[in-house]
């Protein structure tokens, strides 16, 4: 309702009388409507709950709860479930600002913007020398980030940073990662 409104009549809830309980989560998910119901389970000692979906886990009341379905819930409120969080990122074009969620990571790709090139590997082999006793040299201009399961969002932003990077080329180079399909994560640009 636009302006609200006014409650004439309370509604009568019977909580204790139920023999089945809906929790509906906030943010839809999958991983976490399941870790819920696996929780509840645990908890619970048997098989009560079930994820119905990505939003609801609906609850069997155990004999043990009868008339006391109160004391169910709250014993259900306490059960701690680490919740699935979206792989994120977000810019304030503006400022320059980048906040990075922990679960982010780039898979291999190669970028070139301007004199700037940047290559992300799946791995760290060194590179064998060019002639013998001598080692390669990288250019100044070139970002080479290595990790088994790809590099970190963070490091390549520390290494576009440190190499005077703009927060409109941060932006550029971030968004040219997703459409090539390389950013495993959303970005939000501000």
């Amino acid at each position: 309702m636009p302006n609200g409104g006014i409650v004439e009549r309370e509604v009568p809830v019977q909580l204790n009388k139920k023999n089945r309980l809906d929790i509906l989560l906030n943010v839809p998910d999958f991983t976490t409507s399941t870790r819920v119901a696996n929780k509840i389970n645990e908890r619970l000692g048997g098989i009560f709950a079930k994820a119905d979906g990505p939003s609801a886990v609906s609850v069997i009341v155990p004999d043990a709860f009868n008339d006391k379905v109160v004391n169910l819930i709250a014993t259900i409120e306490r059960i701690d479930v680490s919740v699935d969080t979206l792989a994120r990122v977000v810019i304030n074009e503006r400022t320059g600002t980048v906040v990075i969620g922990d679960n982010v990571t780039i898979s291999p790709v190669a970028l070139a913007q301007g004199a700037l090139t940047i290559v992300i590997k799946p791995d760290a082999a060194q590179p064998p020398p060019v002639a013998p006793g001598g080692a390669a040299v990288t250019p100044p201009t070139r970002v080479s980030l290595a990790q088994v399961k790809g590099a970190s969002i963070g490091e390549l932003v520390r290494a576009l940073n440190a190499l005077g990077a703009t927060p409109k080329d941060l932006v550029a180079i971030l968004q040219a990662i997703k459409a090539a399909g390389s950013l495993n994560a959303e970005l939000v640009i501000m």
